[in-house]
């Protein structure tokens, strides 16, 4: 049973996710956007199922931090299976996926908070192509990442290794599975009602 805390908690964060991002909210970008004047601080994430946008937009907020959301030039399929087997293929191969955008200016920033979910233990391939297409050298590289269960993974070392000169900091995790715990709920009912005929 769902106690009101959880109801309560759980609506709260819905709504933030659901609000949108302004225009004035994001930082200038090559091709379009806008900035935020004046901030120091970047938010940076990439983010399939929400979980990481919500996080982001915190921490945008709390910081009055500029806010960039990295995505795939091509974007990922909306199936999730379909999703997950194109990462491990990119993931595999190491190939780094264009962006659909980039930061026309990192070098102003101090400090880069870094949100992704981890895909295959590991950073979704757009993390490793934007660590590589910015110079975060001599910036505080802060993570922030969502899981299904497994944890960190091999992430940090991926971050380190992509982003050698920057200052890596500790960052923050937490698990954040319900797409895929939704999924393995409805396929168990299905399941049910296939052989119950």
């Amino acid at each position: 049973m769902v106690s009101p805390a959880d109801r309560s908690r759980r609506a709260a964060l819905m709504a933030l996710a659901a609000l949108p991002l302004s225009n004035r909210e994001v930082v200038s970008v090559v091709g379009s956007g806008a900035r935020l004047q004046g901030s120091r601080t970047l938010v940076a994430y990439f983010s399939r199922s929400g979980n990481t946008r919500v996080i982001a937009g915190l921490i945008h907020r709390s910081l009055a931090a500029d806010l960039f959301e990295i995505q795939p030039a091509r974007p990922y399929p909306e199936d999730y299976l379909a999703t997950v087997d194109q990462a491990q293929q990119e993931r595999d191969s190491g190939y780094q996926p264009p962006l659909a955008a980039t930061i026309s200016d990192v070098a102003r920033y101090d400090t880069v908070f870094l949100g992704f979910p981890v895909w295959g233990e590991t950073v979704p391939p757009v993390i490793r192509t934007f660590l590589v297409t910015n110079d975060l050298s001599g910036k505080n590289l802060i993570p922030f990442t969502t899981h299904g269960g497994y944890g960190l993974g091999n992430s940090r070392s991926v971050i380190a290794c992509h982003a050698p000169k920057a200052r890596l900091r500790q960052g923050f995790l937490m698990e954040a599975d319900q797409e895929r715990r939704t999924m393995n709920r409805v396929a168990g009912w299905l399941d049910e009602i296939k052989t119950k005929g």
